[in-house]
């Protein structure tokens, strides 16, 4: 019966393993950025690691499914708290997550940005070429996003006059 409970299992600090386990993963991930992680947040990341590794270590090791369940539903309310904080405090969703950073405005490339963001000339040269840019002169900006992707906004000629909306590039930092 001691797969379903068992009295020695410290589910308080379970919980509190989690707790610590999903910021370790948060802070590891701001500061080895995002690139690694690309098509993932750092919130979403460290939430998906910490609920693999505990359904990892319930199914391959003596601890018990009620201690893997209340370390998974701990996780679980963790996200459910920080995401109505992240509605009431604003300022929560730049300590967990990484803001926008501007790669290129208009034809410069924004050299000091690409080193911070660890991304090199060529690959950015392909996101242009991916995009279909023939020429600089088309492109207004390029943005690595916060999920890791970068995305690259350009007219469909240099000769086009559309400007682009200063909507799109808000709460894009132009420096690192």
């Amino acid at each position: 019966m001691d797969w379903i409970y068992s009295l020695s299992d410290p589910l308080w600090e379970t919980f509190a393993g989690s707790l610590i386990l999903f910021i370790v993963i948060i802070i590891l991930t701001r500061i080895i950025g995002l690139r690694s992680f690309a098509k993932f947040t750092a919130y979403d990341f460290a939430f998906t690691i910490a609920i693999g590794s505990i359904i990892s270590s319930t199914l391959t090791s003596s601890t018990s499914v009620t201690h893997g369940s209340i370390a998974i539903a701990g996780l679980l309310f963790l996200t459910y708290i920080f995401s109505l904080l992240q509605k009431k405090l604003p300022n929560l969703s730049a300590i967990i997550s990484n803001k926008p950073l501007l790669l290129m405005k208009g034809e410069t490339i924004l050299h000091d940005n690409l080193k911070h963001a660890r991304i090199e000339k060529s690959q950015l040269i392909a996101k242009l070429r991916e995009a279909n840019v023939l020429d600089f002169k088309q492109v207004e900006a390029v943005v690595l996003e916060s999920t890791g992707d970068i995305s690259v906004l350009h007219k469909s000629s240099p000769n086009n006059n559309t400007n682009l909306s200063d909507a799109l590039l808000e709460n894009v930092r132009e420096y690192p």
